[in-house]
């Protein structure tokens, strides 16, 4: 073990992973630390990685190199593509997961990089010296030197966890909270706030009758998240659905007056999108049941998770409720659902590199910026991580912009308009989003990870030779011309306008009445047939052909917009000096300072006229 690294990740859970793994990739010397080693990788809450948006993430940190795609590919028991009856832009794929094999398989990831060291210990303090930061000091009152340091603190930050009226220290269950080191960075100048999150009890699996409840079914051709040659599910577990019905939301009220939430106890925000069970029936008083997942944790446990149950009432107030529930007569519970209440610090603190504004070289990713879900934290680990390698080494940042992908969007968000609740990716977010599709992930990001070092060589041929099987795909049903005999009958199944004359594949492709399940029998009408290419470059082909309209006029939106995220604007640049600008604005550029004027012009508060008067200063 060394005293000094490049990095040095604080936190060992999906952000931790992620930016550990990409800065060593990259060649940094990296040292993680972790309160325990026997929970790296943990799935704190739902065993189940991607969903709507989500999805979109995992791809994404694929393509770039990280490795949330392939661990999930390996510890995987079902997949879904959700929102298949909507347009590609919504499709969204979501593994059900084995808990201890994506830990196992995360651990061995890591063990298996020489570059990163691993230590056991709990961080309180950072070192800064000239308001730089030079290394973290641990609980063990060791010091170890860095050029940067990753702070991924998860929930721990003077974690406190609820149950009734119950309440104790830690961040998850079984583990302390982390002390003393949200004090010394408000010492230091950082703002901070509170926030909540909470988790549903784990039951046995033997004692539910799942003769009540709704199957719900893995894909019929189950798909993947990696690009990499990862391995394709050959057997699945299903997944079940019940209700919550007026007897369980009866038994739930009898403990509202100890609820956590109600009495005022937990003071901190909740996400709004993933509420307790109790917030749900107290919200929606209208609804007479509520939709529960019954989800198993993997492939050899009988344990499984209630997926809308989440809660933190009394024990017997949980117990009593479950058994309410159509299949959970004799439920037998392993644990009771809890909420924890956590320091973050908003992230307008950050720069678009997620490095802090107030300590150079020190970053922080995942839910120490207000974000939720495991997918959030692992992409902003992953950038996190290679800009800290980036800094160590006197290279030049890296940030994606937001039409280019949903992790540009995610923290352009943050550092722009901070948030007040856990925060949580929606394809809504994204304004691009018929772009930035889970299909065209590699065509984005790989070139770009390629070049910083951290995407390999067999990625980036890949991506090529994807690209080239796309282009001349595409000039084949270009090219194909199609006689009105051999193709009538067929459109007139489709309920399609019949040909007169020769018409181009390409033509009938675009039909609205011609889906995506009708390509293969399209594509036999080339006189070559497809050229033995993958579904993958199928679809890839026909989504662009099928809605070129719409990929072209977002393609010309983004390059409207994009020459104004090319307008930097320097860090020390005095808004005082502006005397038209509006008092908000004015406030709201000093305290966040954005990097270009793109990312100004989404500031809340700044506005449209105070975004020309900077334009018209920089000679615009």
């Amino acid at each position: 073990m060394y005293s000094s690294y490049d990095v040095i990740v604080v936190g060992a859970g999906h952000a931790g992973c992620e930016a550990a793994s990409a800065a060593a990739t990259m060649g940094s010397s990296v040292l993680l630390i972790t309160m325990n080693m026997q929970t790296i990788a943990q799935m704190s809450c739902n065993p189940a990685m991607g969903g709507v948006a989500k999805g979109q993430i995992v791809r994404e940190v694929d393509a770039l190199g990280g490795l949330s795609g392939i661990i999930s590919d390996k510890s995987m028991i079902q997949f879904r593509m959700l929102n298949r009856s909507k347009g590609p832009a919504m499709w969204s794929p979501r593994c059900q997961s084995d808990r201890n094999v994506f830990a196992w398989e995360w651990r061995k990831a890591l063990e298996n990089n020489r570059n990163i060291d691993f230590w056991q210990d709990t961080v309180n303090e950072v070192i800064v010296k000239d308001g730089r930061v030079v290394g973290v000091k641990t609980n063990l009152g060791i010091e170890f030197k860095a050029k940067s340091v990753v702070l991924t603190n998860g929930t721990f930050l003077n974690g406190r966890m609820f149950i009734g009226e119950k309440v104790f220290g830690g961040g998850r269950t079984a583990e302390r909270s982390a002390t003393g080191l949200t004090e010394q960075l408000v010492s230091l100048g950082f703002e901070s706030g509170r926030m909540k999150t909470g988790t549903p009890p784990r039951v046995d699996g033997r004692s539910l009758d799942y003769s009540k409840m709704e199957e719900q079914l893995g894909d019929e051709k189950p798909g993947k998240f990696s690009y990499t040659n990862t391995p394709t599910l050959t057997t699945q577990r299903s997944c079940w659905i019940t209700y919550t019905n007026q007897a369980v939301h009866d038994e739930l009220k009898t403990g509202f007056e100890k609820s956590p939430m109600f009495t005022g106890r937990i003071k901190g925000l909740g996400p709004r999108y993933c509420p307790s069970v109790e917030d749900k029936i107290n919200r929606f008083a209208d609804k007479d049941r509520h939709q529960i997942f019954v989800e198993p944790e993997g492939w050899d446990t009988v344990e499984v998770y209630v997926n809308g149950f989440s809660t933190s009432l009394p024990e017997d107030v949980q117990y009593n409720a479950l058994s309410k529930i159509p299949g959970f007569e004799n439920v037998r519970m392993f644990r009771p659902g809890y909420a924890v209440e956590y320091d973050f610090f908003p992230p307008t603190q950050l720069k678009p590199t997620l490095e802090t504004q107030l300590v150079k070289n020190l970053f922080f990713a995942g839910q120490i910026n207000g974000t939720t879900g495991y997918e959030e934290a692992a992409c902003q680990g992953l950038m996190a991580g290679i800009n800290a390698h980036r800094n160590a080494v006197e290279e030049s940042e890296f940030t994606i912009k937001r039409s280019e992908g949903y992790i540009g969007v995610l923290i352009d968000d943050l550092i722009t308009k901070g948030t007040e609740e856990p925060y949580r990716m929606f394809t809504s977010r994204a304004e691009y989003r018929t772009l930035l599709r889970q299909d065209n992930a590699d065509l984005r990001l790989t070139e770009k990870g390629y070049e910083i070092g951290l995407a390999s060589q067999e990625r980036y041929d890949a991506m090529v030779q994807k690209r080239k099987d796309v282009s001349d795909l595409t000039e084949s049903i270009r090219v194909t011309k199609l006689k009105p005999e051999d193709i009538n009958g067929w459109l007139e199944s489709k309920g399609s306008s019949t040909l007169r004359e020769k018409s181009s594949l390409y033509t009938l492709l675009k039909r609205p009445e011609v889906d995506l399940n009708d390509v293969n029998h399209l594509l036999q009408l080339i006189p070559d047939g497809p050229g033995g290419v993958g579904e993958e470059v199928i679809e890839q082909t026909v989504i662009e052909i099928k809605y070129e309209d719409y990929l072209n006029r977002e393609k010309q939106n983004a390059e409207k917009l994009d020459k104004w995220e090319n307008l930097s604007i320097n860090s020390a640049f005095d808004y005082d000096r502006l005397k038209a600008l509006s008092y908000e604005g004015r406030e709201k550029l000093k305290r966040l300072r954005p990097a270009t004027i793109g990312q100004a012009s989404r500031i809340s508060g700044v506005s449209p006229s105070d975004v020309s008067i900077l334009l018209v200063y920089m000679g615009r």
